[in-house]
Formats: C-alpha cells, structure tokens, sequence
C-alpha cells in the first residue's frame, strides 16, 4: 500500500509505507538445536556432492 501526497503544483507523490522497527531476540534453546542439525545435514549434503563429483571425474 502506497501514501500518496498531492503537491500544490499537483504533482502526486507515492511513498511506501515503512514497517514498525523491532529488534530480534536470541533465539529459543530449541531453535538453536535445529539451527544445528539444519547445518549439520547441510554440511553433510556438501561433503557428499564433493567426493560424488569426485568419483565421477
């Protein structure tokens, strides 16, 4: 949705509406332990892309 302003010459001028700054938490002790097993399979998934392409080659 944009906010839009007439100037007195009538130009129209479209301005985004801004969001509500917050700052973020840390995360939950469960969230951090899927962070880590997130990272872990991804990790995982590389290091078998890697020796695949090299079996290949």
């Amino acid at each position: 949705m944009l906010t839009t302003t007439q100037l007195d010459n009538g130009l129209l001028n479209n301005y985004a509406v801004e969001p509500q700054v917050y700052y973020a938490g840390t995360p939950a002790p469960y969230q951090q332990r899927r962070y880590l097993i997130k990272g872990a399979i991804a990790v995982l998934f590389l290091i078998s892309l890697v020796i695949l392409s090299m079996m290949v080659s």
